[in-house]
């Protein structure tokens, strides 16, 4: 399990947190971007540099991606591709992305961008919110338990060889 950023476009609070829980919760985070980032020194931590150009860096994640990962963007084409692959898409803003609701923000975008082609004048997303960066972190912390819940499950701890049994 690990987080890849859609790191382009993605806010400087929002990787400042992701840079503490991989501290915290020694989950790996990895940022993808078509430009040199600056990260912290930590193991937990690291980039991969693509080159410029169209969705170079969407592409790359969906290769990596894997079941159980999660993928931080806001291109909901990315979150369509990564849900596809069986990891998760969370928005930088707070929403996570599913198989049930997916569909309907990429059919939305589709049809917000064909306005837009059409000529109809349409405002961009709000500025980055306190509330926005709040919904993040809560969703973060949501994956980031439910992971390490499910990763005890799956490899727990040493057994004792005393059986509760007294000699």
């Amino acid at each position: 399990m690990q987080i890849w950023v859609d790191a382009d476009a993605c806010p400087y609070e929002v990787k400042e947190m992701l840079y503490r829980a991989a501290e915290r919760g020694q989950v790996q985070v990895t940022l993808v971007a078509n430009q040199s980032l600056r990260t912290p020194p930590s193991p937990w931590i690291n980039s991969v540099l693509v080159p410029g150009g169209m969705n170079i860096a969407d592409r790359r994640i969906v290769e990596l991606v894997s079941p159980g990962d999660l993928v931080i963007t806001a291109d909901i084409p990315l979150a369509a591709d990564v849900v596809g692959k069986g990891a998760e898409a969370l928005d930088p803003r707070g929403e996570l992305y599913t198989t049930a609701n997916v569909g309907e923000r990429h059919a939305m975008r589709n049809m917000i961008d064909e306005m837009r082609g059409a000529g109809h004048v349409m405002r961009g997303p709000s500025g980055f919110t306190a509330r926005n960066r709040q919904a993040f972190a809560n969703q973060l912390d949501r994956w980031l338990a439910r992971m390490k819940k499910e990763s005890q499950l799956k490899n727990p701890g040493p057994v004792s060889a005393d059986h509760g049994t007294e000699g």
